[in-house]
C-alpha cells in the first residue's frame, strides 16, 4: 500500500514545464549549450535571428536580429566566447559572444539587441545545412551538397570529404566528442556516413530504410551513436558493426526531428513531427516518459542542459520551452528529512515495480487525442502486417521465407 501510494504520488506531481523563453517569431531551428556554462544557451530561428539565453533569470542576453538573410540552418559554439553560424544564404559567420555580452549593448535585459558585426564571414557554394567544430584544433565542418573541412584563419575549405558515389544533400553532421578526428554525417538519399579528417575521405557508409534526420554522439561511449529516423523511430549504433542497431526506440507516431544525448549519457531527449518531446532512458527501447502542452506544435530542436536537470524544446510556433527532466522532481530547497522520505518513496517503487497495479499507475501517461488515435492506427497497421506475415510464411514451402529480425530490416546496403 505504501508503495502505491508513493506511485500514485509520483504521478500527481509529475508537472514537468517550467517557463518559456519568448522572442523569436519564427520556428526555432537549434538550440545549443554554452560550453562550460550550465546557464547560457543559444538558439536560431526561420527568420535569421540569433538569441542567447539566460535560463535561471529567463531572459535575453543578446541577440543577433539579422544574422543571416533566411532560415539559420544550424549552429555551434566554437569555444567559451565565439559561436558559428550557418544559413540558407550561403555563409558560415563566427560571433564574438563574449565582448557582446560584457559591452553595454547586450547586458542590458531592457535592450538585448546589438548589431555587433561578425568576426569573420566564410562564403560557400550552396545553401549550409549543418555545422560543428572540432573539439582541439580551429577546424569546423559543413554540410551542404558536398562535406567540407574548414580552417578558421582561411575563407575558402581546406577539403572535401564527400563519398565517391554519394548525389545527396547532408543535412547533419557532428564531431566525436573522444576521438576529435573522426566525423559523422546523415543525408538525405537515406544514407549514414563515417570521415576521417586525418586520411581526408569516407570509410564507411550505411544506406538505411528511412532518412535520418539528426545524429548525436554518446558523451560516455564514444563509439555509440544516435539517429533520429523518418520512420518514427530512433537507432543506436556502435560504429565497429553497423550490420545492425544496437537498439531500436519506438514510441513516436510521426517523424523523429531531433535528439540530443544527456551529459550523463543515461538518457537522450528526442522531440518530433506528432508535436512530442519525448526522454528515453538508454537501452530501454520503449515507454518514454512524454511531454506536451496544447500550444507547442511540431518540435524541431531538443537539447539537455549542462547540469542533466532539465530539458530544452524549440518548436515551430517560435518558442523555447524548458522542462524538467524528471517529471516529479521538486524545485527549490529539500532539507533532510524530505530527502530522507523521497529516497524511501524510491525505493518502495523499485521494490515493488514488478506489482500490476503499480506497474500499471508509473506506465500511464496521458496522450492528446490526435497522437492517441495515431498511435492506436500505427499499432493496428502493425499488427496487420505481422499476421499478414505469418500466413505467407505458413503457405509457402517450408524454410524459403523466414522471419527476419526487426534490426536487420534497418540497413540496406553497406559501403566502404
Amino acid at each position: 500500500m505504501r508503495a502505491l501510494n508513493a506511485v500514485k504520488m509520483e504521478r500527481m506531481f509529475a508537472k514537468p514545464f517550467v517557463a518559456a523563453l519568448e522572442g523569436h517569431i519564427e520556428g526555432v531551428e537549434c538550440i545549443v549549450r554554452r560550453p562550460k556554462r550550465v546557464g547560457v544557451i543559444a538558439s536560431a530561428s526561420w527568420d535569421g535571428e540569433i538569441i542567447l539565453h539566460d535560463l535561471p533569470l529567463r531572459q535575453q542576453l543578446v541577440r543577433f536580429p539579422n544574422a543571416h538573410k533566411g532560415k539559420v540552418s544550424a549552429l555551434c559554439f566554437a569555444d567559451e566566447d565565439r559561436l558559428l553560424s550557418c544559413g540558407v544564404d550561403r555563409n558560415v559567420k563566427l560571433w564574438d559572444v563574449r565582448s557582446a555580452l560584457e559591452s553595454g549593448e547586450g547586458s542590458s535585459t531592457k535592450d538585448p539587441i546589438t548589431d555587433r558585426k561578425p568576426l569573420a564571414v566564410f562564403p560557400g557554394k550552396a545553401a549550409f545545412s549543418g555545422i560543428d567544430h572540432h573539439a582541439q584544433e580551429p577546424l569546423f565542418a559543413t554540410a551542404s551538397n558536398v562535406v567540407q573541412i574548414w580552417d578558421e584563419t582561411k575563407s575558402t575549405p581546406v577539403s572535401d570529404l564527400t563519398f565517391s558515389t554519394s548525389t545527396e544533400t547532408v543535412t547533419g553532421i557532428r564531431f566525436n566528442q573522444s576521438e576529435p578526428s573522426v566525423l559523422a554525417s546523415i543525408g538525405s538519399d537515406r544514407t549514414f556516413t563515417l570521415y576521417d579528417i586525418r586520411t581526408g575521405k569516407a570509410e564507411r557508409r550505411l544506406v538505411m530504410q528511412m532518412r535520418s534526420n539528426d545524429l548525436a554522439w554518446s558523451p560516455t561511449f564514444p563509439t555509440s551513436i544516435l539517429l533520429a529516423s523518418e520512420d518514427h523511430n530512433l537507432y543506436t549504433f556502435d560504429i565497429r558493426s553497423l550490420q545492425s542497431p544496437t537498439q531500436i526506440y519506438k514510441a513516436h507516431v510521426s517523424a523523429v526531428i531531433s535528439c540530443d544525448w544527456s551529459p550523463t549519457g543515461l538518457e537522450f531527449v528526442s522531440g518530433g513531427w506528432d508535436r512530442t518531446v519525448r526522454i528515453w532512458k538508454e537501452g530501454v527501447g520503449k515507454q518514454p516518459e512524454v511531454y506536451h502542452t496544447k500550444r507547442m506544435q511540431r518540435v524541431l530542436s531538443t537539447a539537455f542542459t549542462a547540469d542533466a536537470r532539465y530539458v530544452l524544446s524549440g518548436s515551430d510556433d517560435g518558442n523555447v520551452r524548458i522542462w524538467k527532466a524528471k517529471a516529479n522532481e521538486k524545485l527549490g530547497i529539500i532539507d533532510t528529512r524530505e530527502k530522507a522520505a523521497m529516497e524511501y518513496r524510491d525505493a518502495l517503487k523499485e521494490r515493488w515495480k514488478s506489482d500490476k497495479a503499480i506497474g500499471r499507475i508509473s506506465r500511464s501517461r496521458h496522450l492528446p487525442k490526435a497522437v492517441h488515435n495515431a498511435d492506436t492506427l500505427k499499432r493496428t497497421m502493425v499488427d496487420a502486417r505481422k499476421v499478414k506475415e505469418d500466413r505467407r510464411r505458413k503457405h509457402t514451402r517450408a524454410g524459403e521465407n523466414k522471419p527476419k529480425a526487426e534490426r536487420k530490416k534497418v540497413v540496406v546496403a553497406e559501403q566502404t
